[in-house]
């Protein structure tokens, strides 16, 4: 019969190679955030912090070799995060965004090649349908399958109140954050495989929605029944549908949202006191879209710093 004591001290080196726990009240920035505003559609070098995508600290595994993904509004904050994790995980990445995002593109384009992997840019506007549905159409093109696709591209602005919002500013965040979705989703579908991956980016706002977001939280809830009606659909399939649900994340997108009072306080309402950055949904994303999550379908994955849903 073996000692147990020297059990113990066999297993002694393996346990001391283990990484120590990381406090994730820490490791970024709390705030306060300098006051700031943005012209839409919000630009990384203008951001203060500059938000963290991973660039230094995302490290891939191969989950997800061999595959081709496309992410629309790819070019910066969570998008970003995501070409950087898909790229380092073995696939290919497209990426669509706003032709005033150039910049943000390029520079998220040298980052899934520095990867070693295919990237394609693909500017234009998520609002025009013909857009929405050619950018599956040239992914498919260029890489020659779709397994992946990241409807992510988003839009909101802050609101007074509901009486003093214009319709043309409805119809901005209805059809960027819903009409494009539906059209490169219906555009995708005929070319996925078994074993493809559909993930919406949703928001805390689906659950909990602030009265000056309420048309942007509208958007979101709607694609909470989006992903899981189409969940349902596409099971029998073998296509996986899911979302992610953020809390406060710093992006670009915040001093772009025109709240110049809120960002000091920013994000720290939280459980653990302070924003997300980018880089902490990636690892969400990549398991939605890799064999490891295999059996989540119909799912909405919160990555929110302790607020409820």
């Amino acid at each position: 019969m073996s000692d147990p004591q020297q059990h113990v001290s066999q297993q002694t080196p393996d346990n001391a190679l283990e990484a120590p726990p990381q406090d994730p009240r820490g490791g970024y920035p709390r705030g306060p955030f300098p006051k700031q505003e943005q012209e839409q559609p919000g630009l990384t070098e203008k951001t203060d912090p500059t938000p963290d995508h991973g660039e230094s600290s995302y490290e891939g595994h191969g989950r997800l070799d061999g595959k081709a993904a496309l992410i629309t509004g790819g070019d910066s904050g969570i998008g970003r995060a995501v070409a950087i994790a898909f790229a380092r995980e073995g696939a290919d990445v497209a990426i669509s965004y706003l032709p005033e995002e150039e910049a943000d593109a390029r520079a998220t384009a040298a980052l899934i090649q520095e990867a070693g992997r295919r990237s394609l840019l693909l500017a234009g506007d998520g609002r025009e349908e013909q857009f929405s549905t050619e950018i599956v159409e040239k992914t498919v093109d260029e890489f020659g399958r779709l397994d992946v696709l990241v409807l992510n591209a988003a839009y909101q602005k802050n609101r007074d109140s509901l009486d003093s919002t214009p319709t043309e500013e409805f119809d901005r965040v209805f059809k960027t954050n819903l009409y494009s979705l539906i059209w490169s989703a219906q555009a995708a579908i005929p070319h996925m495989e078994p074993g493809a991956s559909i993930i919406t980016t949703a928001s805390i706002q689906a659950f909990n929605p602030s009265p000056g977001l309420f048309d942007y939280a509208m958007t979101k809830a709607a694609q909470v029944a989006f992903t899981k009606a189409l969940a349902q659909e596409l099971g029998p399939k073998g296509i996986r549908v899911n979302a992610v649900a953020p809390g406060p994340i710093w992006t670009p997108l915040i001093p772009a949202t025109d709240w110049p009072d809120h960002l000091p306080e920013f994000g720290q309402d939280t459980p653990l006191g302070r924003p997300g950055q980018p880089a902490e949904l990636a690892a969400a994303y990549v398991l939605l879209a890799s064999n490891e999550g295999s059996y989540i379908s119909g799912a909405v994955l919160p990555v929110t710093g302790g607020k409820g849903l």
